[in-house]
């Protein structure tokens, strides 16, 4: 008798946990899996080389980048304060790219020189090249600290001048050239900072902050301090002694210590801009929002003015075009020896108050001991200032409301004359874009506008954007007509852009050229011969995808706006086939004009490039890919885009999926739908409003609008003034709607504004408490974009397991 209750028992149990294990609600920790080999392969192929030209034009520095790093590398210890994150045992940054070689290719006879005497496995990061040309900095990232090395142009021999010592806790680079070439500033760990502020094991109080009145609205951003323990370690990681150092290693201390937030010599070599943060820091905003002073130091360090002091900027509004209160944006006029620059707002930084004028800009000169000079008036925000000598300086603004872009010539030597209109945009309108200006550098480093021999024309460089694809082109614009002459432009079926120029008739250029088929790599042309050579001879990492089909394509959506897309299909792929399983990519973008979401803006002719976040591995497993399909949320005038989002967003994905469909391309019963970040957001709510699609996969998305209060994307009205549109563009509120399996993977350690790892895990319990089919992927360590070879790796598995049972098995 106890045998059979035993046994029954013990069957019970066992049963029980078979069910346990079947169950899609149980939590799994698995070790991390490989993908097919041919998308592994992939993953593994050799990244094409980054390459820099120097001042003079006469090199070109060839920069090698290693594949994905290992998970123990990010893994490393982090401390995440005010919003940035660095690795505490070489108080520097503790995610980014770096390079593991260098060498050097001589434009004039293509002879190259490798740089030597590098340590073995270099980390190499903030590359810099001297304004003479003859030698190039960079740190070199340690175990135990960050160092400064330069290395000679001329012999390619690199060495050591600074110990592992840089301060590179804060963005910017922690060194910069002075000019002349013979020096630089750097940022240096203080010496004898003492130890490591340690938190206590029992606390002494609460945590309190308190709000009395003040309009102190703010995006929901991560890493920010949390109590006084974080603000002395703040202290301690990003608190810098101002050095010189020469070139053979000899360094001056300038006497300036202290949170420094950005240095820069001024142009004839004899002044130091400098600021420092200061408290009180805040629990609200990320670092650069903490209140800091702005200083003008002779070269010896010595003070000469304090130009402001400006305070915590918590009350920013939320709008795109708000600023803080008070001057802002201090830079070095680059064609002059020694004039500070700044911008400041005339509504408070409020683009609610309704003010003619919206920013000055103001200059003040060499000795500085008086009173700033306005150099020019702007209706709408300051954008940027193209310097070139007294005479001529073109000056951007904007509006982001009405995506206004203008642009205006002006004189610095005589503020008092009337500026002239140049351009008169819509940032939006990509087939009217003039193009950027051509810059050239100076001999001390600075660099100014490129103006013709006659002074009045500028050389303007675009992206070309046409119906049919992206040609850049190369202009000559004369300043004072408005005429406009092409020069160059790029051909189908190339899409080469210009670099720089290489001569000073402005006849050779240096270009970058790449096709579908044919990896990027630098040609010198001559744009007046018509004639053109290769510089760069870099292979093609996937030579058997080198077949693979690219198109771009136009379809109409259902109320006559013209959309856009890139379709690519395996290699030896033939309609004769039938149709293929089908993975859509996108990403929704906002626009106030029809016609401007009508415009396409990218080309047949970029080369297919692989990175961590591609859909493309999916050719190799016998996919049509249709790659970034335009899903427009417009809304024109006075219309919020984001009030008809999801009907907007299932008319683009409807018109996406039935003109595959048409072109024999799709089976409708075989296409997935995929993104990243906005991306995830737009596949949930597509798969919880239309039946389009037979499976998702949502990376790193938000999926519920309450928890971004203050606007999100492009929205910029908070959820107490449009709750409705809050709550309907939510999948979260509509979890119940969902119709397909939906894959959703999330990064543990996100930093992404709104995109905290709870969002997915939130929405996962919702799809799981309502009995849907889903799956929910925590990657450790990894933040909005993904990094470590296993991490992504596994994310491939996980994407091509689900699309293989979801999708290609129907």
């Amino acid at each position: 008798m106890s045998f059979t209750v035993n046994a029954t028992f013990s069957t019970i149990l066992i049963a029980g946990f078979l069910i346990m294990l079947a169950s899609s609600s149980m939590a799994q920790e698995i070790e991390y899996q490989m993908p097919v080999k041919e998308i592994a392969d992939l993953v593994d192929a050799p990244r094409t080389p980054y390459v820099s030209l120097s001042p003079d034009q006469r090199w070109l520095l060839i920069l090698k980048a290693p594949g994905l790093p290992p998970i123990s590398e990010v893994a490393q210890r982090e401390v995440r304060l005010a919003g940035i994150r660095l690795n505490p045992d070489t108080n520097g940054p503790s995610r980014g790219d770096y390079f593991i070689s260098m060498s050097l290719k001589s434009i004039q006879n293509e002879k190259e020189i490798p740089i030597t005497n590098l340590p073995d496995d270099p980390r190499i990061r903030n590359i810099s090249w001297a304004p003479d040309s003859r030698h190039i900095a960079f740190s070199l990232t340690k175990e135990n600290g960050i160092e400064l090395w330069i290395a000679d142009v001329k012999s390619g021999h690199a060495r050591r001048l600074l110990g592992p010592c840089l301060n590179a806790a804060y963005y910017n680079t922690p060194f910069c050239w002075e000019p002349g070439g013979q020096s630089l500033l750097c940022k240096r760990i203080i010496e004898n900072r003492g130890v490591l502020p340690q938190a206590g094991r029992i606390p002494t109080g609460p945590v309190v902050q308190e709000n009395i009145g003040k309009t102190a609205p703010a995006p929901t951003w991560q890493d920010l301090l949390k109590n006084p323990h974080d603000e002395k370690l703040f202290e301690y990681f990003f608190s810098a002694q101002l050095i010189r150092l020469d070139l053979q290693g000899q360094t001056t201390t300038l006497n300036k210590e202290g949170l420094i937030k950005h240095v820069a010599p001024s142009p004839d070599g004899k002044y130091i801009l400098i600021s420092f943060i200061q408290r009180p820091f805040s629990y609200l905003v990320p670092a650069y929002r903490f209140p800091y002073r702005v200083e003008i130091l002779d070269e010896h360090g010595k003070p000469i003015k304090l130009i402001a002091d400006l305070p915590l900027a918590e009350e920013v509004p939320i709008q795109r075009d708000a600023v803080p209160k008070g001057p802002r944006a201090f830079e070095w006029r680059q064609d002059a020896d020694a004039t500070l620059y700044w911008v400041e707002a005339q509504d408070e930084g409020d683009p609610s108050q309704n003010v003619p004028i919206r920013d000055k800009v103001w200059a003040l000169s060499a000795p500085f001991d008086h009173d700033a000079k306005m150099m020019c008036n702007l209706a709408l925000r300051f954008g940027a200032i193209f310097w070139a000598d007294d005479k001529v300086a073109l000056v951007t603004e904007w509006w982001w409301k009405t995506r206004k872009e203008r642009a205006w010539l002006f004189e610095p030597g005589a503020p008092q004359k009337q500026t002239r209109l140049i351009f008169d945009l819509s940032m939006e309108d990509q087939y009217n874009d003039p193009g950027t200006p051509m810059m050239m550098a100076r001999p001390n480093g600075s660099r100014v506008l490129r103006l013709g021999k006659s002074g009045k024309v500028i050389y303007l460089r675009g992206q070309g954007a046409s119906p049919k694809g992206d040609f850049p082109f190369l202009d000559e614009y004369n300043l004072y007509t408005g005429n406009k002459k092409r020069l160059w432009q790029c051909q189908a079926p190339y899409y080469e852009m210009v670099i720089d120029f290489l001569s000073q008739d402005n006849n050779v250029i240096l270009s970058r050229r790449e096709s579908s088929n044919e990896v990027p790599n630098y040609y010198i042309r001559n744009i007046k011969k018509n004639t053109c050579k290769a510089l760069t001879d870099f292979p093609h990492p996937y030579p058997d995808l080198a077949k693979m089909t690219k198109e771009l394509i136009r379809y109409p959506r259902n109320d006559g706006i013209t959309l856009s897309a890139t379709l690519y299909t395996p290699p030896g792929y033939s309609l004769l086939q039938g149709p293929l399983p089908v993975l859509m990519w996108a990403y929704p973008q906002e626009f106030k004009s029809a016609d401007a979401a009508s415009q396409v803006t990218d080309s047949p002719y970029r080369f297919l490039r692989f990175n961590w976040s591609s859909p493309l591995f999916w050719l190799v497993r016998g996919y049509a890919i249709l790659d970034d399909p335009a899903m427009p949320i417009i809304g024109e005038k006075e219309k919020e885009p984001n009030d008809t989002y999801v009907e907007q967003l299932v008319a683009s994905a409807r018109a996406a999926v039935d003109e595959l469909v048409r072109r024999g391309i799709a089976d409708p019963e075989r296409i997935a739908i995929g993104g990243h970040s906005y991306g995830a957001f737009m596949v949930a709510n597509l798969l919880s409003h239309s039946q389009l699609f037979k499976a998702g996969i949502a990376r790193s998305g938000a999926y519920n609008r309450t928890l971004t209060p203050f606007g999100f994307q492009a929205e910029e009205r908070t959820i107490w003034q449009a709750q409705d549109t809050y709550v309907k563009m939510s999948p979260f509120m509509c979890a119940d709607s969902l119709n397909a399996p939906l894959l959703l993977i999330h990064g543990e350690a996100d930093n992404n504004s709104g995109t905290f790892p709870m969002q997915s895990e939130r929405y996962y319990n919702a799809l799981k408490g309502l009995g849907k089919t889903t799956r929910l992927v925590i990657l450790p360590h990894e933040s909005h974009g993904y990094r470590a070879r296993e991490s992504v790796m596994h994310m491939l598995w996980e994407m091509d397991r689900w699309l293989e049972r979801w999708v290609k098995a129907r």
